[in-house]
């Protein structure tokens, strides 16, 4: 006698319900018992999008293409033979839409620095799922423990310049681990401030002083030598 289906098992071939827009996916439809043939049916949001027939119970794939965000809700599938009043449903699948970062900026307040100085790096990535990790670089070496962030929030970092070899090229890496796309930001430099030379003051220094000895010089004309000249006459 014919026998029943048993409730068939809705299940990603690739393992994960996080997707990225333009991802193909496929979806297995399989019913483990119950007599053949059987008759498979696809929903999503409840309404019928693909039906597939199996003379045994070989599972069903159903291919997809995620095209917009309307692709990630809700989907089924439905499998029945021929038995009246038989079909038995899956438990529903919703997949979750992933979006890549996209290139981060890195950026610092002050785009000139001094030995000794305390600077600020951040880095952005405008787009992209949440939590995203970020990671500075220096000369292609991390120079610091990678930065998580849950909010669409800048990572920033503090960069104490003790010598020259600070003036290095700085880059910084975004990451929310979709389909292992990193995206690295442009390079960033600082540019050294040249320290503040002391000899314009000793050169304003000297002239006041050679102004006040060519006044006391011509003081001492006026009121001393030519008076004693006329003197003596």
């Amino acid at each position: 006698f014919p026998e029943i289906l048993s409730n068939p098992m809705l299940t990603p071939l690739h393992g994960t319900l996080e997707v990225v827009m333009n991802q193909n996916v496929s979806l297995s439809c399989h019913s483990d018992s119950g007599s053949p043939p059987v008759r498979y049916t696809l929903f999503k949001h409840r309404q019928k999008v693909y039906v597939l027939n199996r003379t045994d119970l070989s599972p069903a794939l159903f291919n997809l293409t995620i095209n917009s965000a309307s692709d990630v809700g809700e989907y089924k599938c439905k499998a029945e033979n021929e038995i009246s009043n038989g079909e038995k449903y899956s438990r529903s699948l919703n997949f979750t839409l992933k979006e890549p970062v996209s290139k981060p900026m890195l950026s610092s307040p002050n785009s000139h620095a001094k030995n000794g100085q305390n600077v600020t790096l951040s880095c952005l990535s405008e787009e992209g799922s949440l939590p995203i990790t970020y990671t500075f670089f220096k000369d292609g070496q991390s120079i610091q423990p990678p930065v998580r962030m849950q909010k669409r929030e800048a990572a920033v970092i503090s960069v104490l310049i003790k010598s020259s070899s600070d003036f290095g090229m700085y880059k910084c890496k975004a990451d929310n681990h979709i389909h292992n796309k990193p995206k690295y930001s442009n390079s960033f430099n600082f540019t050294l401030t040249e320290e503040s030379s002391n000899s314009q003051p000793l050169i304003i220094s000297l002239g006041l002083i050679l102004l006040l000895l060519a006044i006391g010089f011509a003081l001492a004309i006026t009121f001393f030598i030519i008076p004693s000249y006329k003197a003596s006459k």
